[in-house]
């Protein structure tokens, strides 16, 4: 049976942890799980080409803007239908998280951020570490399993109880 990794993130008091479980999908499960990983990378992937393709001296779109060209128009878009097969918390979390790399690239560049220097976000391939994170509106725990959009519920081992609700979950493959 083919295990994966579901990292929780949780805020205890006033800081936020991180909590690693195993999970045991179904293989049906895991054939959805594998589409939501495909998805959340060309996301990723289609948001950077734009953010790349942007010419010098022009601004940047916003998140928002890029989730509408990359998620919401794409879908409409006969060769990319296969984006609404997924969650769509997934993707946007995607896009977000793309922000987010560009955030701390250009702190970093900056000196604002401890730490080595971060490079510029670059594009996901296949064969890299695939993972998909959820926020709390595409996902429930309850009855010790963990329920997923558009995936079901996910057999959990449970190797600690949660200290409070989780804010998020990243599903990565072991």
């Amino acid at each position: 049976m083919c295990t994966r990794w579901l990292s929780i993130h949780a805020i205890v008091g006033s800081m936020k942890a991180r909590y690693q479980y195993r999970i045991y999908p179904t293989p049906g499960q895991q054939i959805e799980l594998a589409k939501l990983f495909g998805c959340c990378r060309v996301v990723w992937n289609s948001a950077l080409a734009i953010v790349k393709g942007v010419p010098k001296g022009e601004k940047w779109p916003k998140n928002s803007e890029l989730q509408r060209l990359v998620i919401t128009q794409a879908k409409k878009a006969p060769e990319r239908q296969w984006l609404s097969e997924v969650s769509v918390v997934a993707l946007q979390q995607s896009v977000i998280d793309l922000g987010t790399a560009f955030k701390h690239f250009f702190e970093s560049q900056q000196g604002k951020r401890k730490g080595k220097r971060v490079g510029f976000p670059q594009f996901k391939k296949r064969s890299s570490q695939q993972s998909a994170r959820f926020t709390k509106r595409g996902f429930s725990i309850k009855a010790g399993k963990v329920y997923l959009a558009k995936i079901g519920n996910i057999k959990t081992k449970w190797s600690r109880p949660l200290p409070s609700e989780p804010s998020s979950l990243t599903f990565s493959p072991a």
